[in-house]
């Protein structure tokens, strides 16, 4: 399968680009709303797109210009979305205050599970582990949710009621980063205990930009933590010691949201300047520009591996 990046956003198109060169090969219509954010299943057949309030699935290799599968439930916008590894399940959260799970394998697409948070949420993610949920939301607290026991495990409150943006976990489940509005990045160790749960351990606090910072990320290789900020730049971070090694300048608006290639050489951002960028990490540069979006492009997931 060739190497792909897709991109959505505030114009409710969904646009497939060939990544060495820059070339749109596949335009979709996103029914509903803007396209908040995506994700390509495990087996790299579909791709979620959600907005408000629906979560729409679409074939990501045929051309097949409609969606295979609506999931209905949430009530308000939704914000995130993923992918259990076995291809089971998919997560989302949303502005209504809830994180959802979705059996893949029904004929008919249901919710399975349904999280209160009681705020609106920003941000879930998965542990590599596949048994915790970890979500972010607009009142500042992050939650662990228990998927054996089907409860909350532990709430984080690290910078009172200033909203977590973004929860991201190492590929190892050795590190967790959360940003919030602050422009502060909070990064927790992850120790297994004797229960088999995750326990936090502070380690490290990054004034990571002084506008909101809109998504943080961890490289597969947890090498590098990415930042995407309002202030128009992404930077990135070495973890070893967490200084600042490349701040990646060019974007003329907000960066919403990047993605790392699986070698974690690159990194694609996207943003409110209708673009999507390819950067080079080792030499901090643009080395590739993906232009057809009329209005902020928000969302941006990435397909460079078999």
């Amino acid at each position: 399968m060739s190497v792909f990046i897709v991109t959505a956003g505030y114009d409710r198109s969904i646009r497939f680009w060939e990544a060495p060169s820059g070339r749109c090969y596949r335009t979709l219509t996103y029914p509903d709303s803007q396209v908040n954010a995506l994700d390509i299943t495990p087996d790299k057949q579909s791709i979620a797109a959600v907005g408000n309030p629906h979560v729409r699935l679409y074939d990501a290799v045929g051309g097949n210009p409609h969606p295979i599968s609506t999931f209905e439930g949430h009530t308000a916008s939704v914000t995130a979305v993923g992918f259990q590894q076995a291809n089971g399940w998919m997560f989302t959260g949303s502005e209504d205050g809830t994180v959802k799970i979705w059996d893949m394998r029904c004929s008919t697409p249901g919710c399975q599970r349904d999280y209160e948070c009681r705020a609106p949420v920003n941000t879930v993610v998965l542990h590599p582990n596949q048994g915790e949920l970890i979500s972010g939301d607009r009142n500042g607290y992050i939650r662990v949710w228990d998927l054996a026991t089907n409860n909350c495990r532990c709430e984080l409150v690290p910078a009172g009621e200033v909203a977590i943006r973004s929860v991201s976990v190492a590929s190892d489940g050795s590190l967790i980063a959360a940003a919030n509005n602050n422009g502060t990045c909070f990064v927790w160790k992850l120790r297994c205990g004797d229960d088999m749960h995750s326990h936090f351990e502070p380690h490290h606090m990054l004034q990571a930009h002084d506008k909101y910072v809109l998504k943080c990320l961890f490289s597969p290789d947890v090498r590098w933590l990415a930042t995407m900020s309002a202030d128009h730049t992404a930077k990135v971070w070495d973890t070893t010691n967490f200084e600042l090694s490349r701040v990646l300048a060019g974007h003329q608006r907000w960066v919403w949201d990047g993605v790392f290639s699986a070698d974690s050489a690159y990194l694609v951002t996207a943003s409110s300047d209708q673009t999507a960028r390819l950067w080079d990490l080792d030499k901090g540069e643009t080395i590739r520009h993906y232009t057809g979006h009329n209005k902020a492009v928000v969302c941006v997931t990435l397909n460079d591996s078999a």
